[in-house]
């Protein structure tokens, strides 16, 4: 059967550094996507991440992480661990940063399709998220998944 993987892209008005920074670092990363985690992103580390959108943590296991580059990890999906790649790639002699994530891979049958929406949906958000947290100082995820809280 063959196999898809979720990959999208956004430019960030900030050099690879600041970029990079606030993907490894809670004290960051907690005002754009996540509402904890237990530790810096540093490879060879497990950390726990939750959301405020999802009930209980999410186990991370960091397999990579190349200063100002790229940060490689694993998390667990609904039937298997699933790897996720993010890349800084340098724009306008440094000034800013295309960021590149990728999660790979699932089959192509109902259980990776739905995974490949939700999860690229995800990384959209992800990747909007941190462009205005970065360049503007906004949590857009705040309140923006409340309704997931509660039963109607």
């Amino acid at each position: 059967m063959a196999k898809i993987q979720i990959s999208t892209s956004l430019q960030i008005s900030k050099t690879p550094k600041e970029v990079f920074e606030a993907i490894i670092d809670p004290a960051h990363m907690t005002h754009y996507f996540i509402s904890k985690s237990s530790g810096k992103m540093e490879a060879g580390k497990t950390l726990d991440w939750e959301f405020p959108e999802f009930p209980g943590s999410f186990p991370v296991r960091i397999l990579f992480v190349k200063p100002y580059e790229s940060i490689n990890f694993e998390w667990d999906g609904d039937s298997h661990p699933l790897e996720v790649n993010i890349y800084l790639e340098p724009k306008n002699e440094g000034n800013s940063t295309l960021v590149k994530v990728e999660e790979k891979e699932m089959e192509a049958n109902e259980e990776g399709l739905n995974w490949l929406k939700n999860n690229t949906a995800g990384w959209a958000n992800f990747l909007a998220c941190l462009k205005a947290y970065l360049e503007y100082g906004i949590n857009l995820r705040k309140g923006a998944f409340d309704y997931m809280k509660t039963e109607n």
